[in-house]
């Protein structure tokens, strides 16, 4: 009887032994597959910023161009042309020569 709880005791330390270095290799994966993510989360938030960036400069160039459209549309309208005319053209007054009579014959 106490051979046969010496072998049971045998194969519960071994079992014990199995399961520690199971439950050693989980947590080490565990890590790893943490640290895996982690770079996979920093490596999409730098997408992220990269491509907002991007984005950032095609609206600022879209409304660039979308103010230099108006721009030139307002210029190149009739009304942009009658203002146009009104700031780059001076306005001159007409004048007129008159016809001075000489005095002498008035005198005679």
């Amino acid at each position: 009887m106490g051979e046969l709880l010496a072998v049971h005791n045998e194969k519960l330390d071994k079992q014990d032994r199995i399961d520690a270095v199971l439950f050693e290799k989980i947590e080490t994966l565990h890590k790893d597959m943490d640290r895996a993510t982690d770079e996979i989360k920093k490596g999409c938030e730098r997408d992220i910023r990269l491509v907002d960036q991007r984005l950032r400069v095609m609206e600022k160039k879209m409304w660039s161009i979308a103010g230099a459209l108006t721009i030139i549309s307002f210029v190149v309208s009739p009304m942009g042309q009658r203002f146009l005319r009104g700031v780059l053209t001076q306005q001159i007054e007409s004048s007129s020569i008159e016809t001075v009579r000489p005095l002498m014959s008035e005198l005679s």
